[in-house]
């Protein structure tokens, strides 16, 4: 599936970063849209801007994807309104920075119900739609962080880590059906997400991509059914690269130093 017009994607964490990147270059292809976050003001913004700009249709739903129910929610609402939804990008998420158990529990477990349950539940509503259909596409935004544990961000390193393993499990279970499903892992990321979780300020945050050009290979590794799309800076790669070969111990401190602020 590569035709893009006329196609609906649905989005979430729409609102700012790479899930608007992600909006902007669906609608500038002739899709539609159903974009999902939970600042109404921002949706409507951006749902203003992209009618205007690429006469598509975007749907606006307000939601809190920390809360359970809501994925229980979206599929109903779309559903009800009538919409086939053709690509599901699962981009919603954020992260945290200190140690787990100085942390608020209650950041820790809403981080949980975004980054782990909503995209799951979203993956299981809307994925027998897709393989009764034949067709679909899903995207769910990991991180490069799926690759290694994290230290003062050990919930956040082990959702992601679960995102990738759940997406590529996936990948091969639904081979034949017409359906794939891509995991995106970017390195750090200029955007909201870095400022609100405090990386902004760690030596990890020093070089960061864009979230336009995170976003453009995301979504095109995702028209092209890739298993993983991993948009790293140079010298991650490099780094990447060095992991299997250095104690595990090693590792573990390196990360840390990375992640202090």
């Amino acid at each position: 599936m590569t035709q893009v017009k006329g196609k609906t994607a649905l989005v979430t964490g729409a609102s700012s970063g790479i899930g608007r990147e992600l909006a902007t270059i669906h609608a500038a292809r002739g899709g539609d849209l159903i974009i999902i976050a939970r600042s109404g003001n921002a949706l409507e913004e951006l749902k203003e801007e992209l009618e205007r700009k690429y006469s598509v249709r975007v749907t606006i739903m307000v939601k809190d994807l920390s809360v359970p129910a809501a994925a229980g929610e979206i599929y109903k609402e779309v559903r009800e309104k009538g919409l086939a939804v053709d690509f599901l990008i699962n981009n919603a998420g954020f992260g945290g920075l200190g140690k787990f158990h100085e942390r608020p529990w209650e950041k820790d477990f809403a981080m949980i119900n975004v980054n782990i349950l909503a995209l799951t539940a979203l993956t299981r509503l809307f994925l027998p739609d897709f393989v009764k259909r034949g067709e679909g596409r899903i995207l769910n935004v990991s991180s490069s962080a799926a690759l290694m544990p994290g230290p003062l961000q050990a919930v956040y390193y082990a959702t992601k880590a679960y995102v990738t393993s759940f997406s590529n499990a996936l990948f091969e279970e639904l081979k034949d059906t017409g359906v794939t499903v891509t995991a995106l892992m970017p390195g750090a990321t200029e955007s909201r997400f870095g400022r609100v979780s405090g990386m902004d300020k760690t030596p990890a945050f020093d070089k960061t991509l864009s979230a336009d050009l995170v976003a453009l290979k995301g979504y095109e590794g995702m028209l092209k059914g890739r298993l993983n799309v991993k948009v790293l800076p140079p010298a991650l790669k490099l780094a990447l690269g060095f992991l299997p070969f250095i104690p595990p111990k090693r590792v573990l401190k390196i990360i840390r130093r990375m992640q202090e602020v």
